[in-house]
């Protein structure tokens, strides 16, 4: 019963991920629902889903650009950095710490989900320039990735578009490549730490993929206002039910 769930749930947060993002709201919570401790069920859902970062670089490939004069081969080691740094600070975190923080990690990755083109347009307006701005910006967002993936793709297109990017399938290669390099370190970093759970984690690789294969197949079929409703009040529940256990 309990494999049975972590497959639906990854094959769901697959299908989520490839058309509008959020499959974390159901990996986390499926993963301690079966019993994994809070800390590695985050690490764990986190390998499940890196496949469909790296699948999103290869469909990008053809739009990854340089972000004015800062190449991408910094801008991946700035984002690998982060992701670390995150990764480290998630295994350092007691289980009782982060099982009291993951309630607000849902609903805070929920309201980046619900009013991301809000807060790209807020940030867009603060007017921030400059290389370093950008390099620390991006730090801080991989950060994030590397402890909680929860709204990650929200916040990269955000920081993105703060620093005067509109090509949306430019920005969509960028976000994939760098929750890629992130994700990929950290779940090196969660490995070395011993906090995956190996295997469940691959049991929902394997579902993921499978989720994200359909999920890019019949995403464009639903309207996507229908789509980003449903995913948001996925959130919320989620969110409610880790707040009143």
């Amino acid at each position: 019963m309990i494999e049975l769930i972590l497959l639906a749930a990854a094959f769901l947060a697959g299908a989520m991920n490839a058309v509008a993002g959020g499959g974390s709201f159901l990996t986390l919570p499926a993963l301690i629902y079966a019993g994994v401790p809070p800390v590695a069920a985050n690490a764990t859902g986190t390998v499940a889903l890196l496949p469909g970062y790296a699948s999103g670089v290869y469909g990008y490939r053809q739009d990854l650009t340089p972000v004015g004069t800062l190449s991408l081969p910094l801008l991946s080691a700035v984002s690998l950095v982060g992701g670390l740094v995150g990764a480290g600070l998630l295994l350092v975190t007691p289980d009782s710490v982060f099982r009291g923080i993951v309630p607000w990690l849902l609903l805070l990755a929920t309201g980046l989900f619900a009013f991301g083109n809000m807060l790209a347009q807020q940030l867009r307006s603060l007017g921030l320039h400059g290389n370093g701005a950008m390099l620390g910006t991006l730090f801080a967002v991989s950060v994030y990735g590397g402890y909680f993936n929860g709204g990650l793709g929200i916040l990269l297109l955000a920081q993105l578009s703060l620093f005067g990017m509109t090509d949306l399938n430019a920005m969509n290669g960028l976000k994939n490549l760098f929750s890629a390099v992130l994700t990929a370190i950290a779940v090196v970093a969660y490995a070395a730490g011993g906090a995956v759970e190996w295997p469940k984690a691959l049991l929902m690789v394997v579902a993921a993929v499978a989720g994200g294969y359909v999920g890019a197949r019949l995403g464009r079929k639903i309207p996507k206002p229908i789509l980003r409703t449903g995913i948001i009040a996925v959130g919320l529940v989620m969110s409610a039910v880790f707040f009143l256990k």
